[in-house]
């Protein structure tokens, strides 16, 4: 997905991205702030996910919830 298309649909997604990941706080989904590069990071750091993991489990939510 383009990163101005997920930047431009992260506000949707933001409140499921609290259901997703629940060990991401509030201050981390408002730091990540539509960045996509910014996502993977925190999902690397909190779940232990590789980048390549960390892609494709935000590629398979955000697909299901386009």
């Amino acid at each position: 997905m383009d990163s101005n298309v997920f930047a431009g649909k992260w506000k949707q997604w933001r409140g499921q991205a609290k259901q997703w990941w629940g060990e991401l706080t509030d201050d981390e989904l408002d730091q990540i702030e539509g960045h996509k590069d910014r996502l993977v990071g925190k999902l690397q750091e909190k779940y232990g996910y590789t980048k390549q993991q960390a892609e494709e489990e935000i590629a398979r939510r955000t697909d299901q919830a386009a």
